[in-house]
């Protein structure tokens, strides 16, 4: 086969120094040096090849964040531009560069009108770390000091830092990392797992009410913000029924307490709305996001804030003891500014509104509506999850649903597609640039997975 990039060593090579000097993401290390690792070594577009020269299509946007895909000229030719004006210098001293200002502004010309202020960051996980310290620095700014405890949800993901782990609901995390003071949780709105005889909308009103319970429990007085996601990206790719944020919006607006939405893998297009909770149809106070801001060809995120928040911190809150060495890095915010521009000029979040993200939901339906595995289908946009059940009727889910998971996920990379494997579901979320020619080859790769899947599980 002729390889797109001769790599410079042999595969087996890589491997071993790989072993030699790395501990890699949510993997049992021990077994991964055993197997060793796919050493990927070039992208173009929707396509990855890895150093033995298979050919991979992408379906989850590397880890939900190469919205225009790979091998963007006019990216790279950003960061090289501004790597020879200004490689780099930081936003303290008071100074500033135009590469983040400019990025600014193109932001929230994007973002709705009740946002103004912008912390940056380099990643979510960081974005979520701010977060904490400056929804309790308003608090105290407002003269209520004692206003500390954020809720978060089980199952929900906000990074692995200490803090951004701890305001996650991911109890392995918590067990391996320990937890903070005031941080606090409640049940997560996964209807088809958990909501019994409950048809959805009453099941996301009595999951939206356990905030109110967590609340009143706590003293509202004490509760500085709630934090979630739109939709639930590392969990599961799970949807909140429709009655869920009306209320959740409703109860943080009551109590005073801040509505904090993490926008790390929903914004920048993926929902088919600039941002998801504009899908959802809810306002938070501030916006965690990452990821898709550069379509993660740099590292760069952020922590949005609202103008009654921003107002505050700036007219009444004096020095904010707060920095980060390349926050708002000049290559990354220009990396950043030419991303957002080919999102916007190239009419891409519309197109997967209104064209791809309906097309692959109608294939979606049509291959796995009725398909012995497949219990749900949920998702918008370039983003959607498909739920196994050992009994669709009763939602029965596998005993054994995690490593049913984890072969239909191996299934795949061998057909030469990426998808994801969480607990019993298998999630996809292509470049929002996504062809139809390309969403067919990434549903109909997947379909043969889950067809190797079932044979497995006695489903076919």
């Amino acid at each position: 086969m002729n390889l797109p990039f001769e790599p410079q060593r042999r595969t087996q090579d890589y491997q071993a120094s790989d072993a030699a000097h790395h501990i890699h993401a949510f993997v049992d290390q021990k077994a991964l040096n055993a197997e060793g690792p796919r050493v990927m070594v070039r992208g173009e577009g929707l396509y990855l090849w890895d150093s033995e020269g298979k050919r991979y299509l992408d379906g989850m946007s590397g880890l939900w964040c190469t919205q225009l895909g790979y091998g963007r000229k006019d990216l790279t030719a950003a960061a090289a531009a501004q790597m020879d004006q200004l490689a780099y210098y930081n936003m303290f001293f008071h100074t500033t560069h135009p590469a983040v200002i400019e990025l600014s502004e193109l932001l929230f010309s994007l973002l709705p009108g009740h946002y103004s202020h912008v912390i940056y960051t380099n990643s979510g996980s960081e974005a979520n770390e701010v977060l904490i310290r400056t929804v309790r620095r308003y608090w105290q700014v407002l003269g209520k000091p004692q206003k500390k405890i954020m809720i978060g949800r089980w199952n929900g993901y906000h990074g692995s830092t200490l803090a951004a782990s701890a305001l996650g609901g991911m109890k392995f995390m918590h067990e391996m990392g320990g937890l903070i003071p005031d941080v606090a949780h409640i049940d997560e709105p996964y209807w088809y797992a958990q909501g019994g005889e409950l048809n959805p909308a009453e099941f996301g009103r009595r999951c939206a009410l356990q905030l109110e319970e967590k609340i009143l429990e706590l003293g509202a007085q004490n509760v500085a913000g709630f934090i979630a996601e739109p939709f639930q990206g590392a969990g599961g790719m799970i949807f909140p029924p429709e009655s869920y944020w009306p209320e959740i919006q409703r109860i943080c607006r009551q109590y005073d307490v801040l509505l904090c939405a993490d926008e790390v893998i929903g914004g920048f297009g993926r929902t088919g709305e600039w941002f998801a909770h504009q899908y959802f149809g809810f306002e938070p106070d501030t916006l965690s996001i990452a990821k898709g801001l550069t379509s993660g060809y740099l590292p760069m995120g952020g922590l949005v804030l609202s103008k009654r928040m921003a107002e505050a911190l700036v007219e009444r809150g004096g020095v904010f003891a707060h920095g980060l060495t390349y926050s708002g890095h000049p290559v990354a915010a220009a990396v950043a500014l030419a991303n957002l521009k080919a999102l916007r000029d190239e009419g891409i979040v519309r197109q997967v509104k209104d064209d791809t993200g309906p097309y692959l939901h109608k294939l979606l339906h049509e291959v796995f509506g009725n398909h012995p595995l497949i219990g749900e289908i949920q998702g918008t946009g370039l983003l959607a999850a498909l739920q196994f059940a050992e009994e669709k009727d009763t939602r029965k889910r596998f005993a054994n649903e995690n490593d049913l998971a984890w072969q239909c996920r191996t299934f795949g990379f061998e057909e030469g597609v990426i998808i994801r494997s969480t607990l019993g579901r298998m999630i996809m979320a292509p470049a929002l640039v996504a062809s139809r020619a390309e969403l067919d080859e990434l549903v109909d790769k997947t379909r043969i997975a889950v067809d190797r899947t079932a044979r497995i599980a006695g489903k076919l």
